[in-house]
């Protein structure tokens, strides 16, 4: 009975391919599936977004300089009016291993790591809270950006792969594969022996490999075996009918938008952030609005240069404003997710945004000055998961010494308020005891995440 509870015979599923014959199509037996995975769930499943913003944001007009509840939202983050109740804007944060790294902050904006020449990236937290999730889902994580790379790393430090065009996403959760089940468990397979390939030849070469050549290998194999988890995961779940998707929800997200309609762009991929957690395809996504190199402009409200251009405004009163109008824009599309997940219901008719966490922000604090302190952060949702909302968390104004964020009266930003951005006022205020409280509250059983050194109260 113990090992019926522990489930310490669990059959790998491909291991029993591999005995018996690549050509017989094997069922998704009891054996295989993990207890928890069987289990009928009652309670809304938890789940988890994270929204990235590059170059920072135009701190003057975003800074909130008030603590606690009766806080006044500033210029650019008036458009999270309408959700005061369920958000939580926080400043002061950082990530010491990221501080003076200026535009690779994106890189362990969710893994807390380190960016030095010989440091290897860790775990980012939404794929520590997979780990608690994909049992349950047909995909254990979604990952979206609009240029560059995603906000999401494995174990072994590999930065997973993103997609962007919205019909390729959409048609990865919800459409069958090309070709029909046969084919694609065939391709599966023949992926799945590849792979197997792959790894003979290496272990072969390992004895004559010197140590660079050895990491190298190593970030292969890593790679290797991410892709192999995914293909097996793709296998076992074939036969599992797809949701429904209504044609209004097809209609919304089935289709593909130019990058000139930004706007347009980043509804489509919350809608079907939305629609992935409504049907249960997923409970963690991770969403990228460029990455600090190439961050997109937004001609439809006059911004025809690049998140990264308006950062470095030189005191440019033109481009401060349009960075401002930047940062306003972007906040009106995370209200748009905030909305759309208040007004739809999951599988057991309770709204989306009581059981999804939310965070919207950034790596940078002022792109200007390369800041990585200090960083704008909003954290919505998760009432179900026990968060309470209403105050602006501020962790500078704990701080001893700090006297205020010194924003100029005529509109400027003063040299403290540089320094603010640049150096912590609050040295202990780890941006990753943010992420440890938020996979706790998944259901991630740790006491320590990245360079945590708390876990933050929300």
């Amino acid at each position: 009975m113990s090992n019926y509870l522990s489930q310490s015979w669990l059959i790998d599923r491909r291991h029993a391919l591999r005995a018996m014959g690549s050509l017989i199509s094997l069922p998704l037996l009891e054996c295989m599936v993990p207890l928890r995975a069987a289990e009928k769930e009652t309670a809304s499943p938890r789940r988890s977004a994270f929204i990235y913003l590059a170059n920072g944001v135009h701190s003057l007009n975003y800074q909130i300089t008030t603590p606690g509840k009766n806080y006044q939202l500033s210029r650019s983050l008036m458009p999270l009016e309408k959700h005061r109740q369920v958000i939580t804007p926080i400043s002061g944060l950082h990530h010491p291993g990221a501080l003076s790294h200026h535009h690779n902050c994106i890189s362990v904006w969710l893994t807390g790591g380190k960016l030095g020449p010989s440091d290897r990236n860790t775990i980012s937290v939404d794929q520590k809270m997979a780990e608690v999730t994909a049992q349950h889902t047909r995909v254990a994580s979604m990952e979206v950006a609009i240029t560059q790379d995603s906000l999401a790393w494995t174990a072994d430090g590999v930065r997973l792969p993103a997609m962007r065009r919205c019909s390729e996403i959409f048609a990865s959760m919800f459409e069958e594969p090309k070709g029909g089940k046969t084919a694609q468990r065939r391709a599966l397979r023949h992926k799945g022996s590849v792979l197997d390939a792959n790894l003979a030849e290496v272990r072969r070469l390992e004895n004559k490999m010197g140590s660079a050549d050895k990491g190298r290998m190593d970030q292969y194999l890593s790679s290797i075996r991410e892709a192999e988890i995914r293909t097996r995961r793709a296998d076992a779940w074939l036969d599992t009918p797809l949701p429904v998707v209504s044609d209004a929800d097809r209609k919304r997200t089935n289709r593909d938008i130019a990058t000139t309609m930004a706007g347009d762009y980043f509804r489509t991929v919350y809608d079907l952030m939305v629609l992935a957690f409504q049907t249960d395809v997923t409970r963690v996504a991770t969403f990228s609005m460029g990455g600090e190199g190439d961050a997109i402009a937004i001609p439809e409200i006059g911004i025809t240069e690049s998140r990264h251009q308006l950062s470095h405004h030189g005191g440019d009163a033109g481009y401060m404003e349009k960075l401002t109008m930047y940062d306003t824009f972007a906040v009106e599309q995370f209200s748009y997710f905030l909305t759309r997940l208040a007004e739809t219901n999951d599988l057991n008719g309770k709204p989306l945004l009581d059981s999804t966490m939310a965070l919207f922000g950034s790596g940078m604090c002022y792109g200007h000055s390369h800041g990585n302190a200090n960083l704008p952060l909003v954290l919505a949702g998760g009432s179900d998961l026990g968060l309470k909302h209403g105050s602006h968390l501020d962790f500078n104004q704990s701080a001893d010494g700090f006297k205020g964020y010194a924003l100029g009266a005529d509109g400027s930003l003063t040299t403290a308020h540089y320094q603010l951005c640049s150096r912590p006022a609050n040295p202990n205020a780890h941006m990753s005891n943010l992420l440890l409280m938020m996979a706790q509250r998944m259901g991630v059983e740790i006491d320590q995440f990245g360079d945590s050194n708390k876990v933050i109260e929300v």
